[in-house]
């Protein structure tokens, strides 16, 4: 670790893998300080696993290499890397591969003399966050008009996601002593009663400064870095590791880069991480290029910088689209064509019908349904997409977001229609009746002490018919609570739900179900109430275009009111059985990052929905740069038939242009791939892997290619080197 010249070859041969020379100069790095600028699939965490074999071949102990991720998913995939890599299962185990929230946990674990509960399930704190609410009501009422405490799911959600973006860049420790809250609020980026509230929770989980008695999400993180300097300085007391690894740094937050800091400064540590700024798309927790860009260059001013250019998830076809999309160098090491396909629709369920065709193109061909993967801007899109799957009998599954019949604006429909027909038998699992329940009192903006939500909750889950009576209870006024505009809204809200309920009680199920819905959300003011609900505008629009999507889906099917409130029951029963593992995945692009597919359908590109105009633009482009290159051998880009409504992020890729350019790659791609003594790479595609196999093709799984030695017989596998 201690040489001035790096050596000239590598001590540690990898199983099944020829490193690239980008590769072989990561793994024999001797800087201390190493940051590895990397493209989307170009095999950041094999790298990093071939430095780490590189430090135990030269007889590092285990026991003094960190590496550092920031999911347990990313863990287990080095893990097994180091593995298929040719690393012995017991060095490996003797590792400290390490989440940053374990790795914090462990440290922390030093000094917490009692048992501190963790809470990894953020509905684990629901009852910490409404205490919290409970103490900003009783030490503020009165004194601020821009106070508004609601304890509904949707005001719980945003309070937990706020105060976590606070920890993770570090805003509490911010010194604001002389700033009013008005002040803090425009700086931090946050609304007056979430900080009050997270101050409050904090003085809970911390029980006034004695210690932590809960930790949720980020929480040991944020915590080990606030007691790194100052009293407890438990930087000192952190192990001296020889060699410290991180991998997808594009997701660094302050919290993170504090710990890492600190251990780096330590002077026997050499440190290697690798991330893309590209794919810097959690902002909103605390992550920022600006890292990548110059804070770890600020803090380590002799660090050495080191590309890894070479996709191995996708061909040139891709790679080089993508190197004109971003303005950098991206190329492929795989002699694979990436399709790029176009396609045009006339309206959204047009594009609805397009997807269903891909998909149906990508099954007929022998592809796994799993590997089929719809990445869409944002949640709204799903409505129409579902349906048509739905009918197309095409197995798919939602894991990261709730199918479009379970989200709260939904439900809070439902919850009226049930009430208003006086159909409270359709309304079947007892967890569906507690989230209608739910968005029944966030949308009607009512404020019940949490203690009578939960009871009645609880009753209606055992006898749903109750569902009608919670517009009969009062929601008391707290006392001292001021007469703000906010207050008297609600209350408007609350009367027009009622009027709009013995409304609905009135029309007969025989009339048209757009015509009644279009009205019914009228009476409610639904847009309008969201634009309150949600903080964020943009939120807000999301529940607005879902609704309207809704809309469109009554008066596209010409049901009235009796049927399509039993087609809508009839949907969701015949969605859960299809929501299998081996079905085709729904997922909003911003769930995708760290995974990869064989055939990724981006559709709905269109002006105003991707990039969308109320988002930063750089935060837009890195989103679809992420979405398109999750995949490997084919990407679907559907949009608007009129040129001057598709999406400005397609003609950016220039694909005419970059296909030839990639042309001209795949043709040197053979020769580069199969020096004299080593592997001729093959253009078999996943549903061609039985078949190449059998021929006596191997895998690389670096490359996750198949190949063949050099001087074997290759007539057996002429037509994927003819490709």
């Amino acid at each position: 670790m201690n040489a001035a010249q790096p050596p000239r070859t590598p001590r540690f041969i990898p199983r099944g893998l020829r490193p690239t020379a980008e590769q072989l100069e990561i793994q024999l790095a001797q800087h201390k300080t190493v940051l590895v600028d990397a493209n989307a699939g170009a095999a950041k965490t094999t790298t990093l696993a071939l430095r780490i074999g590189e430090a135990l071949a030269r007889n590092l102990p285990p026991e003094q290499i960190l590496a550092l991720t920031f999911t347990v998913e990313a863990r287990e995939v080095l893990a097994t890397r180091l593995g298929q890599l040719g690393v012995a299962p017991a060095l490996v185990q003797r590792l400290h591969l390490l989440t940053f929230e374990d790795f914090a946990r462990w440290q922390l674990d030093a000094i917490d003399t009692d048992g501190v509960r963790n809470c990894d399930d953020v509905r684990q704190l629901k009852d910490y966050a409404l205490q919290a609410m409970d103490r900003v009501g009783e030490r503020y009422a009165g004194q601020l008009d821009q106070l508004d405490l609601q304890t509904h799911s949707i005001a719980l959600a945003h309070f937990l996601e706020v105060q976590c973006q606070l920890k993770a860049s570090m805003a509490l420790q911010r010194d604001l002593e002389f700033m009013d809250l008005d002040e803090i609020a425009t700086l931090l980026d946050v609304p007056v009663t979430d900080y009050l509230t997270t101050l409050e929770y904090e003085t809970i989980r911390l029980d006034g400064g004695a210690g932590a008695v809960f930790r949720g999400p980020l929480d040991a993180s944020y915590d080990l870095a606030c007691n790194l300097d100052g009293g407890a300085r438990l930087g000192d007391s952190l192990p001296d590791y020889r060699l410290v690894l991180c991998d997808e740094l594009h997701d660094l937050n302050e919290a993170a880069f504090r710990i890492l800091e600190t251990l780096i400064s330590r002077p026997t540590c050499f440190f290697v991480g690798a991330g893309d700024r590209d794919q810097v798309i959690y902002a909103r927790q605390g992550a920022h290029d600006s890292y990548l860009r110059e804070r770890f260059s600020q803090r380590f001013p002799r660090l050495q910088r080191l590309p890894l250019t070479y996709s191995f998830r996708h061909g040139s076809h891709l790679a080089h689209a993508m190197a004109r999309f971003k303005q950098k160098p991206v190329e492929s090491a795989l002699a694979l064509h990436t399709e790029i396909r176009q396609a045009h629709y006339r309206d959204s369920d047009d594009c609805a019908q397009l997807v269903v065709a891909a998909v149906k193109q990508w099954l007929d061909e022998g592809h796994n349904p799993d590997q089929c993967a719809i990445l869409l801007r944002e949640r709204h899109q799903s409505i129409a997409l579902e349906n048509a799957l739905i009918d197309a009998h095409i197995a798919y599954r939602t894991p990261a977001m709730a199918g479009y019949l379970q989200r709260d604006e939904m439900l809070f429909l439902r919850g009226l229609l049930a009430i208003g027909l006086n159909d409270f038998a359709a309304v079947q699992s007892p967890a569906l009746r507690a989230a209608v329940v739910d968005a029944l009192v966030a949308f009607s903006e009512m404020q019940f002490p949490p203690s009578q939500l939960e009871h009645f909750k609880s009753q209606i889950v055992r006898e749903p018919s109750l569902l009608g009576e919670l517009y009969l209870l009062e929601a008391p006024q707290r006392d001292g609570m001021p007469t703000s505009y906010r207050n008297v809204a609600a209350s408007t809200t609350r009367r027009a739900v009622i009027d709009a309920l013995a409304w609905l009680s009135t029309q007969e199920r025989t009339q048209p179900a757009f015509d009644v819905l279009r009205e019914l959300c009228e009476r409610v003011q639904l847009v309008r109430t969201a634009r309150r609900i949600f903080v964020r505008p943009y939120a807000a629009e999301v529940v607005q275009r879902s609704v309207d999507a809704l809309l469109h889906m009554a008066q596209r099917s010409g049901l009235n009111l009796g049927e399509f409130w039993l087609a809508l029951h009839q949907r969701e029963t015949a969605s859960h059985p299809r929501r299998t593992a081996r079905a085709v995945l729904i997922e909003c692009a911003a769930q995708a990052k760290g995974k990869e597919f064989g055939h990724v359908i981006l559709p709905y590109l269109q002006a105003d929905e991707f990039p969308h105009p109320q988002q930063p633009r750089a935060d837009e482009e890195n989103l679809f740069y992420v979405a398109a290159t999750r995949t490997r051998e084919r990407l679907t880009l559907l949009s608007p038939k009129a040129a001057e409504l598709r999406s400005s992020f397609i003609a950016k890729m220039q694909l005419s242009d970059s296909a030839v350019t990639a042309d001209a790659a795949l043709l040197r791609q053979p020769a580069a791939a199969a020096p004299a003594g080593g592997r001729i790479y093959l253009t078999a595609s996943f549903h061609e892997k039985d078949q190449v196999k059998a021929l006596g093709a191997q895998f690389d799984m670096a490359r996750r290619a198949w190949y063949v030695e050099n001087g074997r017989d290759l007539r057996p596998f002429a037509s994927w080197i003819k490709k």
